[in-house]
């Protein structure tokens, strides 16, 4: 059969045919004025996208690279930190903290859930010697958006950085850098930047940069002191993945064309579309209260599998979503709805979700459940998102 393919996982996502066209352009040298030009425009916007009067850096690596980079560059050998640990990813910040030989404090938040500020507040009472709290923006594994600017608001008032894993929410829901008071901010490319993957970004505070001064290189690759300096004279520090600048130099540009408010509000929207599709069908959500912007997590019920679920929708419907992690592999799909998607692309994997379902043996009351989930997208994009 037939069918368009259509990309609905939590990265990599769809690329517009603008972007790929820009991509696809002859290459030019990553230190000749040509280039130069190119990361001075994406300078300027990548500012205006973190929210931020700081330098951002661009990283030739995927997401993690830039979790490993603010970790060697923001603490020493032997620091506490705080990680937030309510999701598949947050454990990669710990397992980066033990490689570095930082000492991760692991408060425990069950999946599902996003941390009590409070918790968190008490967990630094009780640990003064800690230096940074690690948290996830849009926990992916579990489509859990957690309270960052809450944590902002006692981080700032401490020693504490806040570092900040917007991996999957920097481009897909408000988060200012320099208006919440957060310390570093990383994102990757293959999500709500519509970019494949193999670049990082990277954005300190000036008070991270002034930590990052006494902590000195404790990575030669992922040296940020240095990648500053080059980025002042728009440059990279080693050899630069040019056509996936060029790319987001596009990317930027379309941004720019609607407006920040524009993207979050369609963002929300498909949020909330997806959300009421999924309890018009008397299915589960499995994050009820602090849920992402850019995926949604589906919990099935005992005896329709994920792996046969998903491959029914990929084969029948085009559509390609993805199973949950570790011990909800098989109890979980996960939805995604970030970058180059819009309301017919949802309607579409929301169709091969219910149709998936019925094939592997499940019963759904499919009466209505499109045409809600249309009338709560119109709803939300007229009305606006939540600050």
């Amino acid at each position: 059969m037939l069918t368009k393919q259509r990309l609905l996982t939590p990265g990599p996502t769809q690329l517009p045919e603008r972007v790929r066209f820009a991509m696809a352009q002859d290459m030019i040298h990553h230190r000749k004025p040509a280039f130069k030009a190119i990361l001075g425009r994406v300078q300027t916007g990548l500012q205006e996208l973190f929210g931020t009067s700081e330098v951002i850096l661009p990283l030739a690596s995927s997401g993690t690279g830039a979790m490993v980079a603010a970790v060697c560059s923001l603490f020493r050998k032997g620091e506490k930190v705080l990680v937030v640990e309510g999701g598949k990813f947050a454990q990669r910040w710990i397992r980066i903290c033990e490689a570095h030989e930082v000492i991760p404090v692991i408060l425990k938040v069950e999946w599902g859930n996003g941390v009590a500020p409070e918790a968190v507040a008490a967990a630094l009472d009780a640990n003064p010697d800690i230096t940074g709290v690690l948290v996830q923006l849009s926990e992916t594994s579990t489509g859990v958006q957690h309270p960052i600017r809450a944590l902002a608001n006692i981080t700032k008032n401490r020693s504490t950085l806040l570092v900040v894993d917007g991996i999957s929410g920097v481009s897909i829901t408000p988060c200012p850098m320099d208006a919440w008071g957060i310390d570093c901010l990383v994102t990757g490319s293959q999500k709500g930047l519509m970019l494949p993957p193999g670049l990082a970004l990277i954005a300190l505070s000036a008070r991270a940069w002034k930590k990052n001064e006494t902590v000195g290189v404790r990575n030669y690759y992922f040296d940020l002191a240095k990648e500053r300096e080059g980025c002042l004279k728009q440059q990279t520090n080693f050899t630069t993945p040019v056509s996936l600048i060029m790319g987001l130099d596009e990317s930027l540009a379309m941004f720019g064309e609607v407006g920040f408010d524009a993207i979050y509000r369609k963002q929300w929207a498909m949020t909330t579309m997806v959300r009421a599709g999924i309890t018009a069908l008397g299915l589960t959500l499995f994050a009820k209260e602090h849920y992402a912007w850019g995926v949604t997590s589906i919990l099935l019920p005992e005896g329709i599998p994920a792996s046969k679920l998903l491959a029914h929708a990929l084969e029948r419907y085009g559509v390609v979503m993805t199973a949950g992690q570790d011990h909800l592999k098989e109890r979980m799909v996960r939805l995604g709805h970030m970058g180059w998607v819009d309301y017919a692309d949802i309607a579409a994997g929301l169709h091969a979700f219910a149709g998936s379902f019925v094939a592997c043996g499940g019963f759904l009351n499919t009466r209505g459940y499109l045409e809600q989930a249309l009338s709560a997208y119109w709803t939300a994009l007229d009305e606006g998102y939540p600050s």
